[in-house]
């Protein structure tokens, strides 16, 4: 996971010795390292802890997804006996912040990393576990825009900690163990052991934790751990959630349009959310800076972003106030039911919404932006020639890059989502990643007008 600068004053939260960075070191090679016995056992390691890992992320996707329906579906409905009133956000998300500011001022680790910053904040801590879990049930529930990827990984990481610390390893081989834990935790939110790990491993080589020493056990860890879900045997594994989206028949072969429109979508989702992540750093230092007041006032400004949303459309304000991934679904398998201010309406508020609640709540950032880039080319299918499926396939993965600045892991989890069109969309998808991807970065610093070295040349 990617070692990120944190918000807030120096004391906001304790270092750990096994982050990231502080075990980039020089590594063999992953053919010299599996003929070490040490290395053997981090291996075995590993796949012992995939299970138990796998199983803990289970029962905390299981426990919000129920607790969700509950905040949102049961209780509206028991206490007004129809649907989801447009008003209900505010008590929700009132409460959510209430919660995560105390947790933030009192908690060890302050409820995990501020979300505006990425994805995670290196190996968690054990002792800061309880306080992360905490703060993602207090968030994700009750309405933060935001998904659970970042928890999710943060379980898995304290978990593979805690028992590495209890074998006295050192900080690296704990780093090791860790992140392979977080592997096998987030395989559970995406359905796929092979998405996971290449999302680890491309993450831990941008933080520059040597790549050697965690590929082989982010795969042995995803890999033993997804028998949870894809069952082993007569068994049938426990049931989660796919993230294929439930999409209409059509051309599984893209248009040339489909292909000239991916570039300017591209470039307006990177735009799009490069200001919502300008904006949730701009709000995130003012939040951490009096988190038990300015948290509930920001939860409070999500909640407005949900209710105007219900206003002036009369649907659900949940369609805003959660991580999007029922709302992406729900527009795939029906776009006709979506008229286009709504979908504007949509874009704009969700998007509020999304950068308050990377400022001042907890959770994770890619969820989110993947619906936001679905809305995108939804609202943009009417083009001449685009279509819904192509519209979705480039904002969806331009959205998920310029969110995650991992081109290949966005690929792939936006393959994922399409499902049966993934190989016909996967040229829209690739051009889409790499057209937002760099405009994302020159957008941010500029052209470098150097030369790209050859191998021979002096590096400076």
């Amino acid at each position: 996971m990617v070692t990120q600068r944190h918000i807030g004053p120096a004391h906001a939260r304790r270092p750990y010795r096994g982050d990231m960075a502080q075990s980039a070191v020089a590594a063999p090679t992953p053919e010299e390292l599996v003929r070490r016995p040490d290395y053997l056992r981090l291996l075995a390691l590993a796949g012992v802890l995939g299970v138990p890992v796998s199983l803990a992320a289970f029962v905390f996707l299981a426990a919000v997804h129920q607790l969700e329906h509950w905040a949102w579906d049961t209780l509206p409905h028991a206490l007004t006996g129809g649907a989801t009133p447009w008003w209900w956000p505010i008590p929700m998300l009132l409460i959510a912040g209430l919660a995560v500011g105390a947790i933030v001022r009192t908690l060890p680790g302050h409820g995990g990393h501020v979300p505006a910053e990425g994805m995670g904040a290196g190996v968690c801590p054990p002792a800061d576990l309880p306080g992360v879990l905490l703060a993602a049930f207090a968030s994700l529930p009750l309405g933060a825009v935001l998904g659970p990827e970042a928890p999710l990984m943060a379980l898995g990481s304290g978990l593979a900690a805690w028992v590495a610390g209890g074998l006295r390893m050192g900080e690296r081989r704990t780093a090791v163990v860790g992140v392979s834990g977080a592997a096998a935790a987030i395989a559970t939110v995406f359905g796929s052991p092979v998405v996971a790990a290449i999302m680890l491993m491309e993450m831990v080589q941008l933080s520059g934790l040597a790549l050697a020493l965690v590929i082989l056990p982010c795969l042995m860890a995803a890999g033993i751990g997804a028998v949870v879900f894809t069952g082993l045997g007569a068994w049938t594994g426990l049931p989660i959630g796919h993230l294929t989206l439930p999409l209409p028949a059509g051309t599984i072969r893209p248009d040339p349009a489909d292909l000239l429109w991916s570039i300017p979508i591209a470039l307006v989702a990177a735009l799009g959310i490069r200001w919502v992540r300008g904006l949730a750093r701009t709000v995130a230092p003012a939040v951490a800076a009096k988190p038990l007041t300015r948290t509930p006032l920001a939860a409070l400004a999500v909640a407005a972003c949900a209710c105007a949303y219900a206003l002036l459309t009369g649907r659900d304000p949940a369609e805003v106030a959660s991580s999007g991934q029922q709302t992406l679904a729900t527009l795939a398998s029906a776009p006709e039911t979506w008229p286009p201010i709504a979908l504007a309406l949509l874009l704009l508020t969700k998007g509020l919404g999304y950068a308050l609640s990377l400022a001042s709540l907890r959770g994770g950032p890619v969820f989110p932006a993947v619906c936001l880039g679905g809305v995108l080319g939804a609202l943009a299918a009417p083009l001449p020639g685009l279509g819904l499926i192509g519209g979705l396939a480039a904002g969806m993965a331009a959205a998920t890059v310029a969110a995650l600045p991992a081109p290949v892991s966005a690929t792939v989890l936006v393959l994922l989502l399409l499902g049966g069109y993934a190989v016909g969309m996967a040229p829209v998808v690739l051009i889409a990643v790499v057209v937002a991807f760099v405009a994302e970065h020159i957008f941010t610093g500029g052209l470098n007008r150097d030369p790209v070295p050859d191998d021979d040349s002096p590096q400076r």
